[in-house]
């Protein structure tokens, strides 16, 4: 692997955006349940969802979205095959790069310095910087070695993919997948970024676009 899988596991998660530059003040956590009940314990402001999937219509899925929504959110990158299974970090940089306003960089981190350098840079361009970015990389490798379940040899072991949802300036819920054709908006007049995620992960589950093999985290306010 370029960039090898990484283990859906908020602490490894939190602890891999804190190396490379998110504020302490956010952190990944992670959805138990989709209960009300479950869903109130959770440290709030929500900012972002990233959900591990396994994709039973792969093809159909990577048709979603549109180039021409690339404007409707900050921020918004191609997976690449070099990328091979660099969608979790992508999934993060998604969420937390959408919410630039809320989710502070250390100045001089590699997050800042590669925010920085791909500001202006069109999806594709961004994917080439991130295959670049060996520092990065570094990091990514580090994080990818941990956790207990991460046992895929080859690419066909891989069965979950990352994406991230998160709401834009014009209360879209948008979801955000460097494998689709560009942004895809889930849904109109969106408040709540966790209750419109678990909206559209069950009708994938019933709709059998997707198995209950998967795994939701959000990016939040640390406790």
């Amino acid at each position: 692997f370029h960039w090898p899988p990484l283990e859906s596991n908020p602490e490894i998660f939190t602890s891999y955006m804190h190396r490379i530059g998110m504020s302490q003040d956010w952190a990944i956590g992670e959805v138990f349940g989709f209960d009300e009940e479950l869903l109130q314990f959770l440290p709030q402001p929500v900012l972002g969802v990233i959900v591990a999937m396994e994709r039973l219509r792969k093809e159909e899925d990577r048709e979603l979205g549109s180039e021409e929504n690339n404007g409707i959110v900050p921020y918004y990158m191609k997976q690449t095959g070099t990328l091979d299974n660099a969608c979790g970090i992508i999934a993060c940089l998604h969420a937390a790069l959408n919410n630039a306003g809320e989710v502070d960089l250390l100045q001089e981190s590699i997050l800042q310095k590669f925010q920085e350098a791909v500001k202006e840079s069109s999806p594709a361009d961004r994917a080439t910087l991130l295959e670049n970015a060996q520092e990065f990389k570094d990091q990514h490798k580090s994080f990818a070695a941990q956790g207990q379940s991460n046992s895929a040899d080859t690419q066909s072991d891989v069965k979950h993919h990352f994406v991230a949802f998160v709401i834009n300036q014009n209360k879209q819920l948008v979801e955000l997948d460097g494998t689709k054709k560009g942004p895809h908006v889930i849904a109109e007049g969106c408040e709540d970024v966790l209750r419109g995620s678990i909206a559209e992960i069950q009708r994938r589950l019933a709709a059998g676009e997707i198995s209950d093999s998967l795994n939701m985290m959000t990016l939040n306010r640390a406790q």
